[in-house]
């Protein structure tokens, strides 16, 4: 819903939140339609992260990633979205249609876990501008005046304060930490981990904010601008709140995955080109991986397994975007939707928890006829993976790790190949 185009709706956002200066760089977009928003947005280099269910008639989630935008499919219903408290810098909902006041308020109170202190909550559509619309609409005046009255009611018991309201646009800002709270906010969450998020159910309350201990203080530490903040020290491994991660071994991790990189650019001349557009990391860990790629003509789903140490919120710290994902399960997406996976450690994490063939059948699902996918394990793994992968259709290669023949670990590079059925077997498109 962008009447003068995407571009001019930024900039209004940008007259009132500092998108231009690195401030922001995640973004939650809750409904994407055709993806515009989250699009225009790279340009600015804020990478958004779009969901909006499953649908036959208007596959959003499946055009957005054919632009090479990130996107899953997903649905605010009874469940925790499967991100990280305090991800997102900034969130949208444009014309999402959402209710944001039913069920006590659930769905914005969500919204509210997800997002930064300080984080800013854009909504343009229904009900902002009733009097303007309410007859497009079909709806009384007091109905969108009384909805729009409760929404603010509600990000006023959040800690929000409204920022901005003209024509289309209300804009809400969400305090940098607890201290100033008024008596009349929501109810507090008891639940002590705002980040166990897998198969658990939405709350009707506040998720709290960690402690501070003067009144400007940012709630859980404040950022770097991008791109600073991708290589700085991220505050949950500053504050030594990721368990066996210290500052001197995220620097190791960098070090190493940029190591890595390099190696697998020796081996595929197509990374960091326009060829991969829609990269993930099955095994995201610290982010390492998409760190080394940075770069405006790609961007990386960052995966962290539910069974990994929970390093999500250390990749949202980073400007990285990711989702939690159990590789026993289909992973939220269409078919055909990624150029290049990198799998680094996966088999071995999944080893004794389900069949390997499953995880393999679901790569090949979501990757892209002529992608590739770079897998990272010890030996053994790697051979039963390199005999299903046989039975796929993939072209298979394994090499060496890239300090010799000696390490255990090596590497197996697969392309899919593009193929089709024919009438009797199905047939390779080169044959």
């Amino acid at each position: 819903m962008f009447p003068q185009g995407a571009d001019a709706y930024i900039d209004e956002l940008a007259s009132v939140i500092p998108i231009a200066d690195g401030s922001v760089r995640t973004a939650l977009d809750t409904g994407c339609g055709v993806a515009s928003w989250g699009a225009y947005l790279m340009k600015r280099n804020v990478l958004a992260m779009s969901f909006a269910p499953r649908d036959n008639h208007e596959a959003q989630v499946q055009f957005a990633l054919e632009r090479g935008v990130p996107a899953v499919i997903g649905v605010l219903g009874s469940i925790r979205l499967p991100f990280p408290s305090r991800a997102f810098d900034m969130a949208q909902c444009s014309r999402c249609l959402i209710p944001w006041t039913a069920n006590d308020g659930m769905y914005l109170m969500e919204v509210d876990r997800v997002l930064r202190p300080g984080g800013y909550w854009i909504l343009s559509g229904p009900p902002i501008n009733w009097k303007t619309y309410y007859q497009t609409w079909k709806r009384s005046k007091a109905d969108l005046q009384a909805e729009q009255r409760k929404i603010e009611e509600l990000a006023e018991r959040l800690c929000w304060e409204k920022k901005y309201e003209k024509g289309d646009i209300a804009i809400f800002r969400k305090k940098v930490n607890d201290k100033n709270c008024h008596r009349k906010s929501a109810s507090v969450c008891e639940s002590k981990d705002a980040d166990d998020v897998w198969y658990k159910e939405m709350e009707t309350c506040k998720t709290p904010l960690p402690k501070v201990t003067s009144a400007n203080e940012v709630a859980g530490g404040g950022l770097k601008k991008f791109p600073e903040r991708l290589h700085a020290v991220p505050p949950q491994i500053a504050k030594g709140l990721v368990e066996g991660v210290t500052a001197e071994s995220f620097e190791e991790d960098n070090k190493l995955l940029r190591k890595h990189v390099h190696a697998y650019k020796r081996i595929n001349k197509l990374i960091g080109t326009t060829r991969y557009r829609n990269i993930m990391d099955m095994n995201a860990r610290l982010g390492g991986f998409a760190a080394a790629l940075e770069s405006p003509k790609s961007w990386v789903m960052n995966v962290v397994p539910t069974i990994a140490k929970n390093t999500l919120g250390v990749i949202y710290e980073r400007g990285l975007v990711g989702i939690y994902h159990d590789w026993c399960e289909g992973f939220s997406t269409y078919p055909r939707t990624y150029d290049f996976i990198h799998a680094n450690g996966v088999f071995s994490l999944y080893q004794n928890k389900c069949n390997l063939e499953d995880i393999l059948l679901e790569m090949d699902r979501i990757l892209r006829p002529e992608g590739t996918v770079i897998f990272r394990d010890e030996v053994d793994v790697l051979n039963k993976v390199k005999k299903i992968t046989g039975g796929m259709r993939w072209d298979t290669k394994m090499m060496d790790h890239e300090d010799g023949p000696l390490v255990p670990e090596k590497i197996l590079v697969a392309v899919k190949q593009y193929w089709v059925g024919g009438t009797g077997n199905s047939t390779s498109s080169d044959q």
